[in-house]
């Protein structure tokens, strides 16, 4: 599979190197950290809306496929990340595997991915954000000024260096994560399975699959935020210290713990009251949650900051994730050479973060102000959709480079 046709190679001196440097920071934990982060935003919205799609059993049934997809996804990057210790993650699978054209697609899938994701996540950070400044000191800005100034906040904090950002995404994970215990244990009590099967079968259906079985397929897309993006561990295989003992068990132990918070999210917020129905047509399924647990007089200011704690972790995280991403494409020749620049002092790729801190802002405008050109589109779905398809494609190409791996003689940890 490893076909170089049409492919033109160059000699790299070790000048070109110099000037591409990256430093080692992360261990064990912040490699946990960097999985969980980027995932933790789909236990606060997104999921549920597989609720209106196939109902509490469709969905159930669609998470526990979905996990067993991404614990071999997990299982098998974390054979080949110690292999394959270069930040290019799941290119470099590519490109051992399948040859320079299946490192290309699998890169370009996943920029598709990581490009995509903070744009659309953003847009949501403005929009809480937004209000709680007009209610708490009456400021009001245009919701693209607040995407600017969060953009330029973490991906100024990425290339401020990669201690600051591990750092910053510890402490914003367990804060996300504290967050959630604090639902999961509030919401126990008031849990129900009247309030978890209360969608109105169709002809056909029942209380567990509304739907009928076709629900389960429709609910997979929305079962999948609850764990996209932990695949992008190995992207920070060259800034740890020692990757082929800690990227197994930072991936590992993240899929654990996003099962494990799957599991009670659903549970208990589509347990509770409003109710799988109301739940499932919500933009704010976690402030839902809240209400019932603490009552209507919690502040919406409170709830709002609640809510952006986990969009923050993962923005924060998937700008990590695209600056890497883009940086190994083009030390590799695939993007422009001059993308793959790292800081003179700081050594982190700060052309590639701010190309895609660009790339995401005109998607986030074109979110926003599209419907005036494409009429009823919905654009942030489709834009969403092409996310979660590029994620796709990215998985089905690491899947078959490792089986191809496997065959080679690679050192495993």
């Amino acid at each position: 599979m490893n076909d170089s046709r049409q492919v033109e190679y160059t000699t790299a001196d070790d000048g070109y190197f110099e000037k591409r440097k990256l430093r080692r920071f992360a261990g064990v934990w912040s490699l946990w950290a960097l999985g969980v982060g980027a995932v933790i935003s789909g236990d606060f919205f997104g999921w549920n809306f597989g609720l209106a799609s196939g109902g509490f059993g469709g969905l159930l049934v669609a998470t526990a496929i979905v996990a067993v997809m991404y614990v071999g996804l997990c299982f098998s990057i974390a054979e080949m990340s110690p292999a394959l210790p270069h930040t290019g993650g799941a290119y470099s699978f590519g490109r051992t595997a399948l040859g320079p054209w299946g490192g290309f697609i699998t890169g370009l899938a996943e920029s598709m991915e990581y490009i995509l994701t903070p744009a659309v996540i953003v847009v949501g950070i403005g929009g809480y954000v937004g209000t709680i400044a007009n209610d708490l000191i009456g400021i009001q800005l245009a919701a693209p000024a607040w995407w600017a100034i969060f953009y330029a906040i973490f991906v100024g904090m990425n290339i401020m260096g990669v201690e600051l950002t591990f750092r910053f995404t510890i402490f914003i994970t367990f804060l996300a994560l504290s967050i959630l215990v604090v639902f999961w244990i509030g919401a126990f009590q008031h849990f129900s399975w009247e309030y978890a099967l209360n969608i109105e079968p169709e002809a056909g259906g029942t209380k567990w699959f509304p739907r009928g079985f076709g629900g389960i397929t429709a609910a997979l897309p929305f079962a999948i935020w609850f764990y996209l993006a932990i695949e992008q561990l190995p992207l920070a295989a060259e800034e740890s210290h020692d990757p082929k003992r800690d990227m197994p068990k930072g991936l590992l132990w993240g899929i654990l713990t996003l099962i494990i918070a799957s599991i009670l999210t659903l549970f208990l917020n589509a347990g509770i009251a409003p109710g799988s129905a109301v739940v499932g047509s919500s933009d704010e399924p976690l402030l839902l949650a809240f209400k019932t647990i603490f009552g209507e007089g919690v502040g919406t200011s409170f709830l709002g900051m609640v809510a952006v704690t986990g969009l923050i972790a993962s923005f924060h995280t998937i700008i990590y994730a695209y600056g890497r991403n883009i940086y190994s494409l083009s030390r590799a020749g695939y993007f422009p050479k001059w993308m793959s620049l790292t800081h003179s002092t700081r050594n982190t790729p700060h052309v590639a973060l701010v190309v895609g801190a660009v790339m995401g802002f005109i998607v986030a405008l074109i979110i926003e102000y599209g419907s005036s050109f494409f009429g009823s589109v919905p654009v942030g779905a489709v834009l969403l959709n092409m996310a979660v398809f590029g994620a796709m494609i990215a998985y089905i190409m690491q899947m078959v480079s490792f089986l191809y791996i496997r065959d080679m003689d690679l050192e495993r940890p």
